[in-house]
């Protein structure tokens, strides 16, 4: 049974929660954005109502588009978008993981490096000397185990703390701790750990971290790695692994709620700012990649369905049960990439052709997508490609008036995110 939002999940054999009173990443599937990239694919929008396994394909063949031209590639009913570019915007980082800022009407933004240190930006793109937070030698880094997701209080700097999950030294525990920040830099010996997920392999450990608007800490986890979940954590209700999972930050001996299961790795998720709706990227295995959407108001517990399912079908082929599963609203083969990064859904001002299209990358084929928000919520949306480009995508990243950018890992850069219009 898929637990209810409330419901504390907890297994003394299988974790251990440190409550305190009050990367290849998911990237090694492949090496990188090289070789020639497909001018054909096949990308599938998934209808809400396809719980017993109904879908709509949609073969898609274009010229590629490369970084520098911008040109269309695709059209659709959003307003004007036809493609996007990528514009330099910091240079100087170590492999670069996730972009974020603090809400503080500042414009500084924070970028999360795998080994261990948390760097600031000015809004013009200049790294800062001093170095925010560093807790490199706390940390697991390589591969996909790092210092992996960062998310400030939604009352900073009123409330000085800042959210960081991590895979700890050693063993690669999946740990989410808080920090907090004096004097403009965090302090690295004011660390109180708030989960402590232990792991069986190094690969699928999610990371991200982000506050609902509901005010809770929401985090992924993935299945704890191997292939194929072989400790069947996607859909084992006692298990912190194969989750989105919720936390009250706020209210002393708080404990983690399962807010969602059937995950395999959740990379990145992202809340719409102006409807509230969870948009999840799920890495797939050997097939799909796929997106998940989590809508406002859902109360929480859908099963987005691995290992039964991978994207819109049955796991290893064959037949399976469907019944009380959520597909993603959209998928895509490994024809176009292995390794889907989400974004957001655009809500800034100075690109209109973006407001309200969801955009997304793949790591492996530096291919990126926009899809329109509200009519693939209804099952009426086909994803656009908007630019091919030779970037190893990590992650994107919002600043605080809702702009987005990307970060590149092998090169140690952010890009801006720019329309072409």
């Amino acid at each position: 049974m898929a637990p209810r939002l409330g419901l504390v999940i907890h297994s003394s054999a299988r974790l251990v929660i440190a409550m305190v009173s009050m990367s290849a990443l998911m990237l090694a599937a492949c090496a990188g954005p090289t070789g020639p990239r497909p001018t054909s694919f096949v990308h599938r929008s998934v209808t809400p109502s396809a719980g017993a396994g109904q879908s709509r394909s949609t073969a898609i063949d274009s010229p590629t588009a490369s970084a520098s031209s911008g040109a269309s590639v695709a059209s659709s009913g959003l307003p004007a978008l036809t493609s996007i570019r990528l514009e330099p915007f910091a240079r100087g980082l170590s492999e670069p993981l996730f972009l974020t800022h603090a809400g503080d009407g500042s414009g500084t933004l924070y970028v999360v490096e795998q080994g261990g240190r948390i760097r600031s930006l000015d809004a013009d793109g200049t790294v800062h000397p001093e170095t925010f937070l560093d807790i490199a030698e706390r940390i697991t880094a390589g591969g996909e185990r790092g210092l992996l997701g960062l998310a400030f209080h939604p009352d900073y700097p009123d409330d000085g703390r800042i959210f960081v999950m991590y895979t700890a030294a050693g063993e690669g525990t999946n740990t989410v701790s808080v920090f907090t920040v004096t004097d403009g830099l965090a302090d690295a010996d004011s660390e109180r750990v708030l989960v402590a997920i232990p792991d069986f392999a190094g690969n699928h450990n999610g990371g991200n971290v982000a506050f609902g608007p509901d005010g809770y800490l929401y985090f992924g986890t993935g299945d704890g790695g191997g292939a194929g979940d072989p400790q069947r954590n996607g859909q084992d209700p006692d298990a912190l692994l194969g989750k989105i999972v919720r936390l009250d930050v706020d209210t002393a001996g708080s404990e983690p709620q399962i807010w969602a299961l059937g995950m395999r790795n959740p990379w990145r998720f992202s809340f719409d700012r102006e409807t509230g709706d969870l948009w999840i990227a799920d890495v797939g295995q050997g097939a799909w990649e796929e997106i998940d959407v989590d809508p406002a108001g859902s109360g929480g517990g859908r099963n987005y369905g691995w290992n039964v399912m991978e994207g819109p079908d049955c796991f290893g082929g064959g037949g399976c049960d469907m019944a009380g599963l959520t597909l993603p609203v959209v998928a895509y083969t490994h024809d176009e990439g292995c390794t889907v990064v989400g974004g957001y859904v655009y809500r800034g001002s100075a690109h209109p052709g973006l407001v309200g299209t969801y955009l997304y990358g793949d790591y492996c084929s530096g291919r990126f997508w926009s899809l329109d928000a509200q009519a693939a919520m209804a099952g009426g949306a086909d994803p656009v490609v908007v630019l091919d480009a030779a970037v190893s995508v990590s992650s994107f990243g919002q600043d605080e008036g809702g702009e987005l950018y990307v970060t590149d890992i092998s090169a140690g850069t952010v890009l801006r995110v720019m329309p072409v219009e």
